[in-house]
Parts: C-alpha cells; structure tokens; sequence
C-alpha cells in the first residue's frame, strides 16, 4: 500500500527519493513526505498534496542531502494529515530531532508501546501508529542504530517495512521487515531500499528481496543482512529489468486506459511458449501434485477473489473437481474443516496482499501442504510461500483498478483448468486442441472488443448522471458481473450491486425504476433464454437495460433496451472477453465524472496491511 524509498550515496538523494515516490503513486495514497541527514541535521518536508506538490515544496525549501527517506502514507491510523504524514521524527523533550522513521504496515501493540513511551518522557505529535515505532528506537538506541532497530523489532506486534536513519550516524540507513515487503537496491558506492523494485527503476537493476525477520544495514559501501535469529545472512542479488518506460502514459489519457488496451498483449505474452498443456507449466512437482488432489481451495481477495469465482466454474465443469472459494480476509477467522488431499490456490497481482498471504500460512498450518499460487510478481513472497506457481505477464499496472491483472490471472486460471481436467483423464487430445486454438485467438478477439470504445463512450455520458447501478449475469458471467460493478463503484463512485439475474424477483426487483441502469451480460450459452426472461421482469418495470449481447442471441435495440453487439461468441473464455466492455464503460463513466482515475479516494494499489 504505502510506498518506501531510502538511499545512501555520495551524491544529493533527493531527486532519487521524489522520482521512487513518483513511481509508487500507483499505490495509493493521502500523504507524503521526504527526509534528509543535512550538515549534521534532521530536515523533512510533507504534504498531504501529490508527489508533484512534495517536490515543489522540497524546492522552496532547498532540500538535500547524501541520506535520506522518502514514503507516501495511506492512512490506517489517524487522518491524513501533515502531523500523520511520514517520516516521523523522534527527540527527547525539546532537544533537536535524533532518529528519522518511514513504515509501511500495521502495529498491533503500539498502544501499549505508546503508554510505555509517554511514562518515559516521550511527546506523541500524531495518531499513527508509526511514531511508535521512532521513539522506541531513540529509546534504545546506543551508539548503534542497527542494534537499536534489531532491539525495536523484537517488540514490535504486526506488520511492518521501516526506514530509518541517525543524526549521529550519516551515510547509514538501517531497514526491517515482517509481512511487509522491502527490497534492497545495490549500486557502486551507493545502496538502496524500496518497498518495491519499481521505485529504483533507472538507479539500479540489481536487486535483493529481504525475508520476514530480516534487518539490514545500508552504508556506502557494503549491505549487511540478519536474519530473525540475528544471524548473518547472504541475500541473493537479482539483476531485475523494470524499465521507466513502463511508468510512461504514452498517448493515453490515464493508466487505466492504457492497461486496457494493453491487454491484447498482456494475455499474448501470459500464453508465451505454450505449446501444449502439462502440469510442470506449474512447476516441477505439479504432476505429482496434480495426482494427489481431489478438491481445490482458492484464497483470493478483491478482483483476484472474482477470478477465483469464475475458475471454480471452469474447473467444476471441465476437471470435475469439487471447488471452494473464500474471501482471503474472512477464511483464517472461521473454523473450516481442512483436507490435505485439497491444491490451495492463492491469486494475487502483487504476491504481497497481507490477508491472502495471511490465509496461506493458515491453510499450511491446517495441514494443506499442496500449494500454488497465479501472480504477477515472480519475486514476490507469494511465489517464494508457494510449492507451484504460474506468473502471468501483465506487466507493470499502475492503475489502482485492476484490468489487465485480472484477466491474465483467468488466462493462466484456465491453463491451471486444462491441467488439471488433463491429469484426471477428462481432457481429449482433440479437447485440447480446440481450447489451446481458442486461447491464441483471445489476443486477437480482446482487440476486436476495445474497438468497441466509442459505443461503450455514448453509454457513459449517460450513466454518468446516476448513482445506482445494477449488474446482472448468469452462470460462469455471474462473477464478471460482479467485477463490472466492482470497478465502477472503484473509479466512478456510483453505487453498483451486481446478482445472478435469477435473484431479481428474490429482493432486487424492488430497486428496479428508469433512474437505476441495469448492465446485463448476455452471452449465446445455454443460460440465454432464462436470461431474457429476466431481462423482461426489468423491462415490465421501466427499467433502462444495457445489455452487453452475443452477435446471434436476437436481442434487439427497443424502448428501455440498449444493445451493444459482442464481435463473436467465444465458448469458455467468453468471460475473458465480456469483461473488457466493462472496463471500459467504468472507465469512460468516471471520466466523464471527473474522478480521479488512477488514484480513486480511499484507496491503495497493494494492499499490504490487513
């Protein structure tokens, strides 16, 4: 969620610290700040303005130096405003300023801590949670600002990413982490931290991923790691490609719309290589593995949990293998009864989310060991928990609303489909055949459905006057509905509900009137005619019908029913293709609006916290 940068050079960090924010606002957030070791002191500047503000300010200020942090703060604890903004500061009494804090996550116990501090003499100037955290190290520090931070994390309860520097002690920056992530940036007489790669893009690609429990030491010229047992530690470097060009808008209006339309490519390249379907596309042991099972658990949250839902239709019908799906943030809070003979499918973009990481280490510790995970981040701790993993190939989103993430994470969901129908003897040679043709064609029919932008645009300007939305489909559309509304709750702020349209004369009806837009997913399958018998409760009632239809299902264009014509029916992977008119239409809804697209309120990119 919150994004950290830290640096030590012998040259000014500061425009380094201002361009890794830059390129973590893709995160989310309602704050941020910068600080420097300057000639012997402690300077900060913050903003609960954007990034652009931040630097503007660092400039009236004439901020630099060799040292330094930067962070944009989503708020947890306390408002966002200045005082909560980071880096937080901690002295004693009205002395001047001695330990310089950045963090990302949540303590659990910092109300404990806090009491603790105050009785100490220490002055809280906010309501975060991350202050904490500051005065507990000036508290024990000695001489030595790694040891005090290895003291202070030995206290501290949750999640957490730390920054931090001394006044006493230029050219070091001490960092930590525990279920939040944190990287490491290695350069030639300069070194790095980030909470993601991406931040040190253009400074250096090589790269080192800190484990829970770990602490390192950031001086000119060396980096030293411990792990949670304070042992010494060699942390492999990866040389990682994450060009700056992947942060650049090119000719589009925002980064939504631009992943939207990368995802013809997004999904060609998830598919890269595959010449056939075989369980080790998941990793070695996955035929083993495969053969073990004989029930599926997907941990999901979000988008990702929407993916999930459409995976279990896939595999029920295809690989006929029983399939639950749990919201991540719910599942570790409910007594379930476990199966060891069950894959525990995790799906996240990042590979970071708190809650699904969270509700893996459960399901291992209820004795399912079978573990796989579909992710966008190959060194993401979601990958390293995991026995098996597939990583889809979307590229870089910077968009807080998920696009080309999801529907790559159902390219690689229907791969995982044919594997496992294939090791139970359920999928044909000619079966095979047919859906590995369907899924190379899905480039090429995504295309064809975003050149249907400028119709998609004329339903905008119309929904952009409401604030209720209903979503409805059926079947293995049902959960692309319920993303359709997702997104334009997400980006719009219209209040959007989706349900399987054979719930409407369950409660829903009653909300039906010609002010409430109902989209419907109408795709040529064997739900179709029960489909339109729902649409017609709508119509009976005035209701304003937009219905997303098939070229062959004879649903016209008539008073209370708009009609926008899918290019082709696509069988199984029609969810795939259904999904992007509904990108677009929150998309263009919100711009119309006038929202912030890319960054709506409230919320983050990678959530990280629980």
């Amino acid at each position: 969620m919150c994004g950290i940068v830290g640096a030590v050079a012998r040259r000014d960090v500061v425009p380094l610290l201002l361009e890794g924010l830059k390129r973590l606002e893709y995160r989310g957030y309602d704050s941020c700040g910068v600080a420097v070791h300057a000639d012997g002191h402690l300077r900060r500047a913050r903003s609960t303005q954007r990034v652009a503000e931040l630097r503007a300010q660092v400039a009236r200020e004439d901020l630099h130096g060799f040292t330094g942090i930067a962070h944009t703060r989503w708020a947890t604890h306390g408002a966002p405003a200045t005082c909560n903004a980071h880096p937080h500061f901690s002295g004693r009494g009205k002395g001047e300023p001695r330990i310089a804090l950045v963090h990302n996550g949540i303590i659990e116990n910092y109300d404990e801590l806090r009491t603790e501090l105050q009785q100490a003499g220490y002055v809280f100037e906010s309501q975060t949670d991350t202050e904490v955290i500051a005065h507990l190290i000036n508290h024990l520090y000695v001489d030595d600002l790694f040891q005090a931070v290895r003291q202070a994390t030995r206290r501290l309860v949750g999640a957490y990413a730390i920054a931090v520097f001394c006044r006493e002690e230029p050219h070091r920056v001490v960092g930590a982490r525990q279920g939040s992530p944190l990287v490491v940036g290695c350069g030639a007489g300069e070194n790095f931290l980030a909470s993601d790669a991406l931040a040190l893009a253009g400074t250096t690609d090589q790269i080192m991923y800190l484990e829970d429990g770990d602490v390192v030491d950031l001086q000119l010229a060396r980096v030293w790691v411990v792990d949670s047992r304070g042992e010494p530690v060699d942390r492999p470097v990866h040389t990682v490609h994450i060009h700056a060009a992947a942060a650049d808008l090119g000719p589009y209006r925002h980064y939504m719309q631009k992943e939207i339309f990368e995802q013809p490519r997004a999904v060609s390249d998830t598919l890269r290589g595959i010449q056939s379907v075989t369980p080790e596309l998941f990793g070695d042991a996955a035929y083993k593995i495969f053969k073990e099972i004989d029930n599926v658990l997907i941990l999901a949250c979000g988008t990702s949990y929407y993916a999930g839902l459409t995976a279990r239709y896939w595999i029920e019908s295809l690989a006929k293998i029983p399939v639950n799906v749990e919201i991540a943030s719910e599942y570790r809070y409910r007594d379930s009864v476990p199966n060891p003979r069950t894959l525990v499918v995790t799906v996240s973009q990042s590979g970071e989310t708190a809650d699904t990481l969270a509700a893996l280490k459960h399901a291992r510790g209820l004795g399912m060991t079978h573990t796989l995970t579909v992710c966008n981040v190959a060194t993401s701790a979601m990958v390293r928990e995991c026995q098996l993993a597939y990583i889809t190939r979307a590229g870089v989103e910077i968009g807080v609303a998920s696009t080309k993430a999801f529907t790559t994470q159902l390219t690689a969901l229907f791969l995982l489909t044919l594997a496992l129908a294939q090791i139970k003897g359920r999928l044909t040679d000619e079966q095979e055949a047919e859906h590995l043709k369907a899924l190379r064609h899905l480039p090429v029919a995504i295309s064809a459905v975003l050149a249907l932008e400028p119709q998609i645009m004329a339903w905008a300007d119309r929904f952009a006057s409401k604030e209720n939305a209903l979503f409805l489909g059926r079947g293995l559309h049902y959960p692309i509905a319920l993303e359709g509304a997702l997104k334009l709750k997400e980006i719009s702020y219209i209040h959007a509900e989706a349900y399987p349209a054979g719930e409407l004369k369950h409660g829903p009806l009653a909300l039906v009137t010609d002010q409430i837009p109902v989209v419907t997913i109408a795709p040529r399958d064997e739900l179709l005619e029960k489909l339109k018998s729902n649409m017609q409760e709508v119509h009976a009632r005035g209701g304003e019908l937009y219905v997303f239809a098939d070229a062959d299902t004879r649903i016209g264009n008539s008073d209370g029913i708009h009609v926008i014509r899918m290019p082709e029916h696509y069988g199984k992977l029609s969810p795939i293709l259904h999904t992007i008119p509904l990108q677009l239409l929150a998309y263009h809804t919100a711009c119309v609006r006038g929202t912030d697209v890319d960054k709506p309120r409230n919320l983050a990119k990678s959530v990280t916290v629980e």
